[in-house]
């Protein structure tokens, strides 16, 4: 291969590393309404009355919006960005009379200047009936405090949901008899696992532009991932029909999931669809950590099965997933706690997984990076590393025994086969990257600091199979160069420029000929998003299904003009040969006179649309060593070193997934360590900026190894996996695992703070 598996620069580097204006608000008019919101302070509450009058008196200020303007038993709406019809409820309204938490909106403030509304929403009085509020999720199920009473509340998919027990989902799947199984085993690991909801942290907040066209249909142009469910959203909020909208997006600043909720694009719809005056919404980072959509709470309760040789035997997983007060991706997050934690042991008999989503009245949650998966994998790999303490067992030969292999059908992977897998690879090779035999479990530093190593495994999926499409659209222009119409999303994951390496693989020309447009809902073929793992998978298939049939119709356009059968002639990417055995008084014709010749007296359209959906989901896998410096004085943790190894099939760009890699351990270890959640008795989020909520920086981390360990997944464009969202799983649990070699104390929540590492009764300094 000449550019896939190459690593090549990225398409946008120079634009962004030169501070271009590329970034929604970098590009959009500066005379447009500013949109800002008023929101609840309570928990739970009904709004009994609303004065706006003194705030519609300050200068400048264009419309305030409140529930009276909201037909409160009109249909109801989901933000999340998903296939229709979603699995998520409709439980939404623009503005609601009820608010659900503290950040709920309650009124919609547009005017020309952002000090004139902020004064206007400083003036705006509003009268609250303040209800008892649900903040806990174990008390949520069958509470008498409802988080949404309403009649209009509405689920489209069948997904156990009843909003009058507060329940958001709920799902029992197995395989074989788990409780006999379970019976028959020596050895029963039984214990609760617990993860707290944590943030994005994109450097980019919520943002969305919007204005009407020449025609009269509304524009946005969003910081979105999903630009084709962007627009479905919308135009359910506003009760339009969608043909009224068009949804576009510029380069995106970070989103790591956040930005598949439209948690923003709604509110400057609404004030542009009404006053028919552009507008932009900008979200501060407070409201980012108060009112957007976090990773979902969750609770994990694992009994694990195995023999004294070390033989698991069958996993019983239960999950409780706090979807906050409203349930975008509640009910499909929680699925991949189990679904992509228990097929990492192939040698089970037996499984069980269930699961049970609740409101209640926080923030509500959303996608994040890992989906589900990056919970359930701590609980499942904690389990293992407690198993293998119990057994006097190294836990890479634990787990050696029993991962899955390539071939073997995985039943709790919703019965898809591992057709391709180099995860005993991966073990192999952190275990020498991190001088496992000679390190494992602790050295003494000395001055009451310690190092220690700790592991785990992951897997995840690269796509939703059977329903995720992605398409790629290839026209061939003047001078023999390509336009890509896509409408995946680059998030800074460069997928931009994978998508026209696979494409240029194929042509066989140089990647700056391929020139990527997307994403934009008015000129891109329909594409689910950038989501679920999907884009190289899914929409690399499409794009190199789309080369390959776009390749073919130069070669018959080339043939017609040299005068021979299509058959005869072969494409070099630069020219058509002809390869007959007849006298032609032309044997090639260039790419740049086919092109040329395209353009006048042509009949034969040299451009190609693919859109497809994948049958399957071949998981990518991962094992990762923590190498963690603990002072036990202090309790405060340092990750020294990360190793890690990836099996993601091909990678069609080495240096970007090595990028994917880095930054999605990052993210674990700040989950594990320093990323916190807490909220007071009324509901209110402490963590409401970055000052409190601490994401690590590259002062708080050692190094990060990375390395590759290729399957070839047959499926995949040139054998492509997925990445994105497997790398985030390791080190929550490759952490915990390290800090209990260093303390002798099982963490078995996070995150792990420094206090409650140097307080635990089993920290070797206090016996000394």
């Amino acid at each position: 291969m000449q550019i896939v598996n190459q690593p090549v620069r990225k398409k946008d580097a120079m634009q962004l590393v030169t501070g271009q204006p590329v970034y929604m608000d970098d590009m959009i008019p500066e005379d447009c309404l500013i949109v800002k919101l008023l929101r609840s302070p309570h928990a739970n509450a009904v709004v009994q009355e609303i004065q706006t009058d003194k705030a519609m008196k300050v200068p400048g200020i264009e419309a305030i919006y409140t529930w009276k303007d909201i037909d409160q038993n009109g249909r109801r709406f989901t933000c999340a960005g998903q296939t229709y019809p979603e699995p998520s409820p409709y439980d939404r309204l623009i503005l609601d009379r009820h608010v659900r938490f503290v950040g709920d909106p309650v009124a919609i403030v547009a005017g020309e200047t952002e000090k004139a509304v902020d004064r206007a929403i400083s003036m705006i009085k509003v009268q609250y009936e303040v209800l008892e509020p649900i903040l806990d999720y174990h008390k949520a199920l069958d509470n008498p405090i409802l988080v949404h009473p309403e009649d209009n509340w509405e689920a489209l998919c069948p997904v156990g949901a009843d909003n009058k027990r507060n329940l958001c989902a709920h799902e029992a799947s197995e395989h074989g008899d788990i409780d006999q199984v379970l019976s028959d085993c020596d050895i029963i690991i039984d214990q609760i696992y617990h993860t707290k909801a944590c943030q994005q942290t994109m450097m980019e907040t919520m943002r969305t532009y919007c204005s009407i066209d020449t025609y009269g249909r509304l524009n946005v142009f969003s910081s979105t991932q999903i630009v084709f469910h962007c627009r479905r959203i919308i135009a359910n909020a506003l009760h339009i029909p969608k043909s009224q909208v068009r949804v576009s997006k510029p380069r995106i600043g970070g989103g790591f999931g956040t930005k598949q909720t439209a948690v923003c694009e709604v509110y400057p719809a609404y004030v542009t669809w009404m006053t028919k005056k552009p507008s932009k919404i900008i979200f501060t980072r407070e409201e980012c950590m108060t009112a957007s959509s976090p990773r979902h709470e969750m609770e994990m309760h694992v009994k694990l099965g195995a023999m004294k040789d070390g033989t698991i035997r069958g996993i019983d997983l239960y999950t409780i997933s706090n979807t906050g007060a409203y349930g975008e991706h509640g009910p499909t997050t929680v699925g991949l706690s189990g679904h992509k934690s228990i097929p990492l042991y192939g040698k089970a008999e037996a499984f069980r997984f269930v699961y049970d989503v609740v409101y209640t009245n926080v923030m509500s949650s959303g996608a994040y990076r890992g989906y589900g998966a990056t919970q359930g994998l701590f609980a499942i790999e904690t389990a293992v590393n407690e198993l293998a303490e119990k057994l006097h067992m190294d836990p890479m030969k634990l787990r050696e025994m029993n991962i899955v292999k390539e071939g073997q059908v995985m039943p709790a992977f919703y019965g898809e086969t591992n057709t391709s897998c180099a995860l005993d690879r991966c073990i192999a090779k952190v275990k020498e990257m991190s001088h496992w035999d000679e390190n494992y479990p602790v050295r003494e530093l000395g001055h009451g600091k310690v190092r220690a190593l700790g592991m785990g495994l992951a897997m995840q999926g690269s796509c939703i199979s059977g329903l995720d499409v992605g398409s790629a659209a290839l026209k061939l222009n003047d001078e023999g160069f390509y336009i890509m119409r896509i409408a995946a999303a680059d998030m800074g994951t460069g997928c931009d420029t994978i998508l026209a390496q696979i494409a240029a693989e194929v042509l066989e020309c140089p990647l700056d000929k391929v020139i990527v447009f997307g994403a934009d809902t008015d000129a891109s073929p329909y594409d689910s998003g950038s989501y679920a793992s999907s884009t190289t998978y899914v929409t690399g298939k499409a794009t190199e299904l789309c080369a390959r049939k776009l390749r073919d119709k130069i070669c018959l356009v080339g043939a017609k003009m040299l005068g021979c059968a299509e058959k005869e002639v072969e494409f070099d990417g630069d020219k058509v040969i002809y390869r007959g055995e007849k006298t032609l008084e032309k044997t090639e014709v260039s790419l740049f006179d086919i092109a040329t010749a395209s353009m006048a007296g042509n009949s034969i359209a040299l451009e190609e649309t693919v859109t497809m959906s994948q049958p399957t989901s071949p998981p990518p896998f991962m094992a990762g060593v923590a190498d963690v410096e603990v002072d036990l004085l202090t309790g405060q943790a340092k990750v020294i070193d990360y190793y890690t190894a990836v099996d993601c099939g091909t990678p069609v760009n080495p240096n970007l997934a090595r990028v994917q890699a880095e930054g999605g351990i990052l993210q674990g270890i700040g989950m594990a360590l320093t990323e916190n959640i807490t909220y007071d008795a009324k509901g209110r989020l402490y963590e409401n900026s970055l000052m409190q909520y601490k994401i690590p920086t590259r002062e708080d981390i050692g190094h990060i190894h990375v390395e590759f360990e290729s399957s070839y997944e047959k499926s995949g464009p040139f054998g492509a996996k997925s990445i994105g969202e497997v790398v985030i799983n390791t080190p929550l649990s490759a952490i915990a695992h390290a800090i209990y070699n260093a303390t002798g104390h099982r963490f078995r929540e996070l995150p792990i703070m420094p206090e409650q590492i140097a307080m635990c009764e089993e920290n070797p300094m206090w016996k000394k």
